[in-house]
């Protein structure tokens, strides 16, 4: 890569599958130019990868790269790394102008700390879950003390393309990962289970995964847009001696109700954990 210093207009610290997400739209819509946008991953054969990825003009280079240290020029900086390398990340910034805008997307890590390793940065927290990655996203935001209105609206914008956005207070955020973030792995698993359950009964493995996909998006839009209480959609399909009614008994002998209940307050104690 060519040693000539660049000065971004926004700044990528890690280029995962979450941050290739909300990158995409903002180059596709025109909102930043891919000239003005330079990421820094860990290594150059990530980098290679991700420019062959992304449209022409993007900078993306390696973390050893001389022009990585130019992403902390950039007014507004995208933090998403894996939350353990968080420390050796800080330590690699170089002295910033003005007061440029950090939004991390790392799960657990606190405003506070955040204000800490970055002390001359407005600090945002951003928990976006993976339906961003198909543009039905949604995405909790808690600002830091020094964030002013300008660029709150500029992060709506950033994360409003790939989804909805809720400003939240900072405690909420764990309650949210757990049921927003954690919660697709939860639905994942259910979508699984009923495609082999339809297995078991003799439908063909590919189209018991399809019909099981389709009836969860089918059932979350119908939730969604009617404004139906789940109680209500569950009582709408549960006839008297019917079918419905069979299966639901087996799931509350089952106590899956409670386990799910479970799973999100083990998911939230563990964000709490990790901060």
């Amino acid at each position: 890569m060519s040693t000539n210093n660049i000065q971004p207009e926004f700044g990528v610290i890690g280029l995962g599958r979450m941050a290739q997400a909300l990158v995409a739209p903002l180059l596709a819509k025109g909102h930043v130019d891919p000239q003005q946008l330079l990421a820094v991953v860990g290594s150059e054969a990530s980098a290679a990868l991700r420019r062959a990825e992304l449209p022409q003009g993007v900078h993306v280079v390696a973390a050893a790269d001389s022009l990585a240290v130019d992403v902390w020029r950039a007014p507004l900086q995208l933090l998403a790394i894996k939350p353990q390398q968080l420390d050796a990340v800080a330590q690699t910034r170089a002295p910033v102008q003005g007061r440029p805008l950090l939004i991390s997307v790392l799960a657990g890590v606190p405003l506070d700390r955040l204000q800490r390793l970055f002390p001359g940065h407005c600090c945002v927290r951003a928990v976006p879950n993976t339906p961003a990655l198909v543009g039905a996203g949604l995405t909790a935001l808690a600002w830091g003390d020094a964030v002013n209105e300008e660029q709150r609206l500029r992060v709506n914008e950033l994360f409003g393309d790939v989804g909805e956005v809720l400003e939240l207070p900072e405690p909420k955020l764990d309650a949210f990962l757990a049921l927003t973030s954690s919660g697709p792995a939860f639905i994942a698993l259910v979508a699984e289970a009923m495609a082999d359950g339809a297995v078991l009964a003799g439908l063909p493995r590919d189209l018991a995964h399809r019909l099981a996909h389709r009836t969860l998006a089918g059932t979350a839009a119908l939730l969604d847009q009617r404004a139906l209480h789940p109680g209500e959609l569950k009582d709408m399909v549960t006839s008297p001696g019917g079918t419905t009614i069979a299966g639901i008994r087996k799931l509350e002998q089952a106590g899956l109700r409670s386990a799910l209940i479970e799973a999100v307050m083990a998911a939230a104690e563990r964000s709490r954990q990790l901060a």
